[in-house]
């Protein structure tokens, strides 16, 4: 199905998320923080990432502003993930430069639902 980036400081939460990725057949690149992640991300420039906002080092506003200074929603789909989904926090979210916004603890079908739009509103896929 294609690439993703996954940045997830939590390291149990970014090794299911990693697993179900792989298991749905996508091709999965990992970082720990959002510089690592920002670097991960210029460098392979995935179809997707996924990314948390609360990030130590650059948090996951930060990664995607940056981002999107360099890739276009047409290179890269920008997938937020956070524990918070109040209207506030979706604004930042779109603000920030992401196409989605996911809410913690994800559900794994609302994932899938995300990238497959996203696939094909964006032809990754």
């Amino acid at each position: 199905p294609g690439t993703v980036l996954l940045v997830e400081d939590n390291a149990d939460s970014r090794r299911m998320l990693e697993e179900m990725l792989k298991l749905e057949g996508y091709t999965v690149h990992t970082a720990g923080d959002g510089k690592d992640g920002l670097d991960k991300l210029l460098k392979l420039r995935p179809q997707f990432a996924i990314i948390d906002i609360g990030l130590p080092v650059l948090d996951g506003y930060q990664v995607a502003k940056t981002a999107r200074t360099a890739l276009t929603r047409d290179e890269v789909t920008l997938i937020a993930l956070t524990g918070y989904g109040r209207p506030e926090d979706r604004r930042a979210v779109q603000e920030a430069g992401f196409d989605e916004h996911l809410v913690k603890p994800l559900n794994p079908g609302d994932l899938a639902r995300v990238l497959r739009r996203a696939a094909r509103d964006n032809n990754h896929g």
